[in-house]
């Protein structure tokens, strides 16, 4: 990927968002976008939904705080001749005018931000006042964030004072949240899907080549004798959660899908 300014592109994170293809197509069909919606992707890694939504003729933006897959993200929409407008920009200050969108969507994005009220206060503000939300978010407990607490003895510790990403994908928490920026949850479901491989060790490989924040400790694990370590780890915390289905290994994911709308539109 080049240089990079998050760690999100130290490592081949598209290959993940290939195999996450299926969310971001369930987001933008939950979304319902029509031709001339105004769209925003937020968050949007390698522009899987916002290429979507402009595929079915809204006008979108892509924001993302990684320059790196934003350009991955411009090269794409290009190939497919679509004309998105793509930023660099933190969820928790999006580059983008009050109620300037009709529909606000992120897969597994806004969860990441480091902070959690400043960025659903964001999506409420960029939101017209007719418009909707519509996210993705792991569960709690689901495989990455459980992956998550099995490799944090390896990682350095989150950003202090941040909170776990999970809590967008539990149904009471990500409420909260969205209730404190003035927005109302229409519709709260949990999917799964399969992601296949040739076999445990495959799946393994794939979880920590995606994983930037992992990558990137590489180095400084190897000097200290423990990057083996992290990887016995992981292959064993997949051999738990995966299911050998004859020649194949599959591992399940579940995420919460909601859908929310300003509360000013309930009231209007």
């Amino acid at each position: 990927m080049g240089a990079f300014v998050t760690t999100w592109a130290a490592g081949d994170y598209p290959a993940m968002a290939r195999l996450l293809t299926p969310v971001a197509e369930a987001v933008v069909e939950a979304a319902a976008i029509r031709p001339g919606d105004r769209v925003a992707d937020v968050a949007t890694g390698t522009g899987n939904a916002a290429i979507l939504a402009a595929r079915r003729g809204a006008r979108t933006v892509g924001v993302d705080l990684e320059p790196a897959l934003v350009e991955l993200a411009r090269r794409r929409a290009a190939d497919d001749g679509l004309a998105i407008d793509w930023r660099v920009g933190d969820a928790s200050r999006l580059p983008l005018p009050d109620d300037s969108v009709d529909v606000v969507l992120s897969v597994f994005g806004v969860m990441y931000a480091n902070d959690h009220d400043a960025a659903a206060g964001e999506l409420s503000r960029v939101c017209a006042p007719s418009g909707r939300v519509v996210l993705a978010a792991w569960t709690p407990g689901s495989l990455l964030p459980a992956m998550g607490q099995v490799l944090g003895g390896y990682l350095p510790p989150p950003p202090a004072g941040g909170a776990p990403p999970s809590r967008w994908g539990d149904r009471e928490l990500v409420g909260r949240y969205l209730a404190d920026a003035d927005l109302r949850i229409t519709s709260a479901t949990v999917h799964r899907f399969d992601l296949g491989f040739a076999s445990a060790d495959a799946a393994t490989n794939l979880l920590i080549d995606s994983a930037g924040h992992v990558v990137a400790e590489r180095d400084r694990l190897t000097a200290e004798f423990r990057w083996d370590a992290l990887r016995v780890d992981l292959r064993s915390f997949v051999g738990d959660r995966g299911v050998a289905d004859g020649d194949r290994f599959r591992l399940e994911l579940e995420y919460l899908l909601v859908t929310a709308a300003p509360v000013s539109a309930a009231t209007a």
